[in-house]
Order: structure tokens, then sequence, then C-alpha cells
């Protein structure tokens, strides 16, 4: 595992923890990926209801708040597989 990997987990793994519904995977390109479920964050690369693929640097700019994930989905810096309006509930518990 990564350490990109392993600090995405940390830090997700208290806001997924009861929040998200189904199962949402974070594709960080070159770096691996991050299961997100109401049980919380881990590394894994299973199936998914949804999937946001990103850069580490979009996806730290999305977590910190300086990158509208609207915005970085809509200029393509963000890209969604699945159900786009579950994406944005889970982009949504990103920022918070």
């Amino acid at each position: 595992m990564s350490a990109v990997v392993d600090e995405y987990v940390e830090k997700l793994d208290p806001k997924a923890k009861g929040t998200i519904r189904g199962t949402a995977k974070l594709l960080i390109t070159g770096e691996g990926s991050v299961m997100l479920d109401e049980a919380g964050a881990r590394e894994g690369d299973g199936e998914a209801d949804v999937v946001l693929i990103a850069s580490d640097e979009v996806f730290r700019n999305i977590l910190s708040g300086d990158q509208n994930p609207v915005m970085a989905f809509m200029s393509g810096k963000l890209k969604v597989e699945g159900n786009t309006q579950r994406a944005l509930k889970v982009s949504a518990i990103l920022t918070e």
C-alpha cells in the first residue's frame, strides 16, 4: 500500500464512518484506491456503486477545500463512473 493511500485512509475513515451509503471508490491515478462505505475507509480495489477518479493533487485540493468537486468534474479533472448523484454526495463528505 502506498503512503499516499495510507494518508487518505487515515483522513477519510472518520468522515466516511456511518455517513456513506453503499460503496464508493476513490481511484488516485498512479497511487492506488481507497474504498469508502459506512464502516469507514480502507485501502482496496473492490466493486463500488460509484468510482471517483482523479490525480492525488486534485483529490488533495478537494479535501482542503481549494477545489470545488463539481467544478473539478465539469472541467474534466475529476471523472465519475456510476451514479453522478451519489458521486456528489461522496464529494460533499470529502469536503466537510
